[in-house]
């Protein structure tokens, strides 16, 4: 049975590995193929376009069959222009008004923009802020060459003529060399079966098998299949906008104006230096109030209610009142008090009234009379005075005019004479408390600013310095002019104030500058009008919104100031 399989296998073994070599050959290296190296994939190009610029307008004109559509835009800010006049001037003699859009752009239609090759345009810009003229060409892509079609259809023969025909279907031609070799393969292995065998039956099918994957891995390299990973990093080309292969982003006009890029042309300007404070928004002291309890005792609730969080109040307000709380001891002194006194008012009230009789019988003098109704009106006030003290209720009200910012009070709650119950500030008046480290002269402070954590810049006056450390550091105290309604007391700021020597540079938005992917700090320079390259920096904090930079940014060069993390996303 043994020496059966080992024929077998030995009869097998030369019509496959013939039939495995037969089937690499065709296909690694047939007509129109090189399995070397892979091209270069060429990118197709994208819609016909023609960018010009002036010192004033920067225009971009994108072709689609018979339209052009045209975006205006102010070369220094990149701000979009969309109540200007334009008239294009297509080739010799042809004047044809834009049409403003919706979208803000201009669109031209005629038929001489259809065609191929060059095209000289003019366009007359006329705008309130200033009349100019742009020249330019409009390159429009050439007619597809014959010698594509001529190429394919070589290919084509080229795939016929590895086919035979046989009963009217085509029939690749390596097949039929894998049948000849497998049937010459058994006649030679009938007519050596009795020869010894150099290898067992398991080394001959394994080198079977390694024959016939090479030949495999060589034929998934046909024309039309993946050559590697050069081909999958091909450039995508077209109007989408894209990172190309130098680090440089190619954002269309459309892309620009959905992402809202704007730029600034760099300058130098003279600028003082400045200290970077840690801070925190409180109340002026002089626009603020807190409302407490002298005595102390129970919460009572006016008819009004208790004040809510953003009420406005005025000077005077009935804001809560207290119930205060007698010890028992001074009740019962109290009680005895009042006892006496109406015991008091009791025997006055019987000797005034003794009194009055013998007035009237001119037994007693009138004064006598007077006397006893004088003290009997002074007993009477002091009992009114004991008994109040029991009963009357200490009112709270509003200091002065302002919102409520905090109430840490309920109906029925037992406060303390420390308790701060209402807070009163006016939104008008707000201050930065900053906490300065280190030996810094604070005495020409000037100019300062606060960014909150949001982003919200704070224009800040100063106000003074404290002579006594608070937690090893200066206080600081600014004023915040006109603040926004969404400043909060206790909230965090940083505090950016100019102090000292003037200095010269660059000076950008903060939002200039972002992180490339190594982390370092990066601006991007409009290049083109469609293109945009990165460019590390160096900067310096100046105040709460603006930077300072050292390095990297020449004058005269247009750096993005708004949508630059957008730019800094596309891959």
């Amino acid at each position: 049975m043994f020496s059966l399989v080992r024929s077998l296998a030995r009869c097998l073994m030369a019509p496959l590995a013939l039939a495995s070599l037969l089937s690499t050959v065709p296909l690694a290296a047939h007509e129109g193929h090189d399995h070397g190296a892979p091209p270069a994939a060429v990118p197709t190009a994208g819609s016909p376009r023609i960018a010009l610029h002036s010192d004033a307008y920067e225009l971009v004109g994108i072709l689609l069959g018979d339209r052009l559509t045209l975006f205006l835009d102010r070369y220094a800010g990149n701000a979009p222009v969309t109540d200007a006049g334009l008239v294009v001037t297509i080739g010799i003699g042809a004047d044809v008004a834009a049409t403003p859009t919706p979208e803000g752009t201009y669109v031209v239609a005629s038929d001489r923009l259809v065609g191929a090759g060059p095209l000289e345009l003019v366009v007359a810009i006329a705008h309130p802020g200033g009349d100019d003229l742009l020249i330019g060409t409009l390159e429009r892509p050439a007619a597809p060459a014959p010698a594509a079609g001529a190429a394919a259809g070589s290919r084509q023969a080229s795939a016929q003529a590895e086919s035979i025909v046989i009963a009217g279907q085509p029939v690749p031609a390596v097949y039929l060399a894998m049948g000849a070799a497998l049937a010459l393969g058994l006649l030679l292995g009938a007519t050596f079966r009795r020869s010894r065998a150099a290898l067992s039956a398991l080394s001959v099918t394994g080198l079977i098998l390694v024959l016939m994957t090479a030949g495999t891995d060589l034929a998934i390299a046909h024309e039309g299949h993946d050559h590697g990973e050069a081909a999958k990093a091909a450039t995508p080309a077209g109007d989408t906008p894209r990172r190309l292969a130098d680090g440089s982003v190619f954002a269309p006009k459309p892309t620009q104006r959905l992402l809202e890029i704007r730029t600034q042309v760099t300058k130098t300007e003279e600028a003082r230096k400045t200290l970077a404070l840690v801070g925190r928004v409180i109340a002026d002291p002089n626009r603020s109030g807190q409302v407490q309890s002298i005595t102390g005792g129970r919460i009572v609730a006016p008819e009004s209610g208790l004040p809510r969080l953003g009420q406005n109040v005025r000077r005077g307000d009935i804001l809560a009142s207290v119930e205060q709380a007698v010890p028992q001891a001074d009740r019962t002194t109290i009680a005895e008090r009042v006892g006496e006194i109406e015991q008091q008012i009791a025997m006055v009230e019987a000797k005034l009234k003794r009194s009055r009789g013998l007035a009237e019988r001119a037994i007693a003098p009138q004064s006598q009379v007077i006397d006893f109704e004088i003290e009997l009106a002074g007993l009477m006030r002091r009992r009114e005075i004991v008994g109040r003290i029991r009963i009357e209720r200490e009112v709270l009200r509003a200091p002065l005019d302002g919102v409520v910012s905090a109430v840490r009070v309920v109906a029925g709650q037992v406060v303390g004479s420390r308790d701060v119950l209402v807070q009163i500030v006016d939104p008008a008046g707000l201050w930065v408390e900053a906490l300065s480290y280190g030996d810094v002269d604070l005495s020409q402070l000037d100019g300062a600013s606060a960014l909150l954590p949001g982003g919200k810049a704070l224009s800040l006056s100063f106000r003074g310095t404290g002579r006594a450390l608070q937690q090893q550091a200066t206080l600081v105290h600014f004023a915040v002019e006109d603040p926004p309604a969404t400043v909060a007391i206790g909230q965090p700021v940083r505090v950016m104030a100019r102090n000292g020597a003037s200095v010269s540079g660059i000076i950008l938005p903060r939002d200039a500058v972002v992180r490339g992917g190594n982390g370092e700090a990066l601006v991007w320079r409009h290049t083109d009008p469609e293109r945009f390259e990165p460019t590390p920096v160096r900067t310096e904090p100046f105040d709460a919104t603006r930077l300072v930079i050292r390095s990297g940014v020449a004058p005269g060069e247009r750096i993005v100031v708004r949508g630059a993390e957008h730019l800094n996303q596309i891959r």
